[in-house]
Formats: C-alpha cells, structure tokens, sequence
C-alpha cells in the first residue's frame, strides 16, 4: 500500500475510534438490529467471531444475529443473507463464502440503505463500504517464507485451499510470491477442497499411499484442513513432511505441540466482528450522505478501504503462550 493511501486510511480509521468505545449511551435503541452472515458457523474460527459480535453488541445494548450454514454451502449462505435482508436490518457484516456469488445481493442491500461491510473474506466487486479482515496476501507471505525454511529451500509441495474464496486466493498469491526466490521448491498441486475437511483426509491418504517420496509438504489455507493433514501423518507413523496449517483450531494447535504442524497463522475473527458492528453502529446514528459513493478511489472518503485487523505466526516456540492468551481473551 502507497503511504498516502496508508496515512489516509489511519486517520480515517482513528476518527472511527472515538466514537466507537462510547458503551452502551442513551442514543442506542434496542431497536437496532445488526446481522453477521457466513458460512462454517459452528468450527471454533467463526464460534470466536460470534463472541466478538455478541460483547460488542452487549456493550451498545442492541440486538444483533449470527445466521448462516453450519457447513461450507455459499449457495445457503447467500439465502442466510437474503433472509437477513427481509429484517430490515440496521446493518449486515458478511464473510463472502463465494464473492461472485453474493455481489448482486450485497449490491441490493446497499441501494436498500443498509450498509454491508465484508470481513474475513471480501467481495471487492460489490457495493460493500469497505472490508474488515487479515491482509491475506502478507499472511501468505509469512507461511511462504516458514515453508521455505522448514524445507530448507528444496521441495515439492502439495496446497489445499478454496479458489472460490477471495481470501484464500490471496493467501495463495502470497505463498507463490515467497517461493520466487526458491525456485527448487515447487507447488505440485492444488487441490480445491470445497468446504469439505474429508477431501484433505482422503487426498492426503492418497497421496501418502501413492506419492510419498513425490510430496515433502503440506499447505493448508484455511482452518480446517491442517488437523486432516496431522492426523493422517500421524495415524500412519510418518514423520519428516512439513505441514504449514491456518488459524488457531484446538486440534491444530495440539499437533503444533506434538510437533506434527510446524505452524500455523493466526487471525483475529474476534477483532473483525467486534469492530465490524461498532462501525455499523457508528455508522446508523451519523449517517453517510451516500452508501453508493466510489469510496476507494475518493480521497475524502469517510470510510477507508480496507482495515487490517493483523495476523501472526503461531508455532512450537509460542504456542503454549499463545493458548494462554486466547483463553484470557475469551473471558473478557
């Protein structure tokens, strides 16, 4: 990101703020309703996000909902938005299960007059305001360079990921980006696991079974498929494959304690969904003159592009720091 846009992006995010840690004042209205949309609900990443969405909406005493699938289905999470959208809600956070997908309807909601920001996973060719999330392109950057030095800048690699998903196709472009200057490490194949934890399990039983000696690491983009990986490898006493997992489910971070996952990327679904809904609120009681203005290309937008709400890398060395913190976080 340029400077400017960067400075830019600060100042308006800081004058956000202010408002923001306001709790619970007179000017808000049980009447308020706020909606969080995804896919997956029930996996412990979104169970994190929904405590984000409830403490916040505790404190500005407003009523908010949670609605989606409790598997990765974008044609269900998109009739989750529609229905949402019937409510006439205050505003709608949205994780685009399938961006291309979800742009018409986002688009709806907006000239409706209800504000959509995305988090976690953008749909940046709707009206949406803005996006609330991991800058996921640096995320891939980071596992791209552990990768490398887990295998020592020499190998074939094996990547599970969602194409679909504008996040996870980011994380891709991050990884592809760190491995330029390791030419000797190759990504062999990509396989698109449609939401589905079984597709790693079965694949990585394949691949062990027929490609062994072929395959020297596994990357996983998204939350569940680095538990998969672990499991396999562990059930079939194979050691010596480098498994680079994403986000911080409690299983994946028991096999970084076994030293099964070398590590894995942290985000902050808590973050996103606790900020995500004060800006909504924020942004009922003072009003944008207009939801349909090209923001990211207006100098003096009121709303930034993009908010970062930051990423790290979990591994053996902070793991169990880690966990403390998050159980600490948790009971806020």
């Amino acid at each position: 990101m340029h400077r400017p846009r960067r400075f830019l992006a600060f100042i308006v995010v800081a004058m956000f703020i202010a408002p923001l840690f306001n709790c619970g004042g007179s000017s808000h209205s049980a009447d308020e309703l706020y909606i969080l949309v995804s896919t997956n609900i029930q996996v412990p990443y979104w169970k994190a996000a929904g405590t984000g969405l409830s403490q916040a909406a505790g404190q500005l005493r407003v009523r908010y909902e949670f609605v989606g699938p409790d598997d990765y289905d974008p044609k269900a999470e998109k009739e989750a938005f529609d229905k949402a959208l019937t409510k006439k809600p205050t505003g709608i956070l949205i994780s685009a299960g399938d961006a291309k997908s979800l742009t018409e309807n986002i688009d709806r909601a907006i000239a409706s007059g209800v504000p959509v920001i995305t988090i976690d996973s953008d749909a940046p060719d709707s009206k949406r305001l803005f996006f609330i999330g991991t800058n996921n392109y640096q995320a891939g950057l980071t596992g791209g360079e552990r990768l490398a030095t887990e295998l020592k800048g020499k190998g074939n690699v094996v990547v599970f990921s969602m194409p679909a998903q504008a996040n996870l196709a980011e994380r891709l472009r991050g990884y592809r980006a760190a491995l330029e200057s390791h030419p000797q490490i190759k990504i062999a194949r990509v396989v698109d696991i449609a939401g589905d934890p079984r597709v790693v399990f079965d694949t990585t039983t394949a691949i062990l079974g027929k490609e062994k000696d072929k395959v020297d690491a596994f990357v996983c983009l998204e939350a569940q498929g680095g538990k998969e990986v672990a499991t396999v490898l562990s059930s079939n006493k194979i050691t010596g494959k480098v498994v680079i997992a994403m986000d911080t489910d409690p299983d994946t971070l028991e096999w970084i304690r076994k030293g099964v996952i070398a590590a894995t990327i942290s985000q902050k679904p808590y973050t996103m969904t606790y900020f995500g809904l004060r800006v909504l609120d924020d942004l009922y009681h003072n009003k944008l003159p207009s939801l349909t203005g090209d923001f990211s290309k207006d100098s003096f937008a009121p709303v930034p592009a993009f908010v970062d709400t930051g990423s790290s890398l979990v591994d053996k060395n902070n793991v169990e720091s880690f966990i403390q913190k998050t159980t600490a976080g948790g009971q806020r």
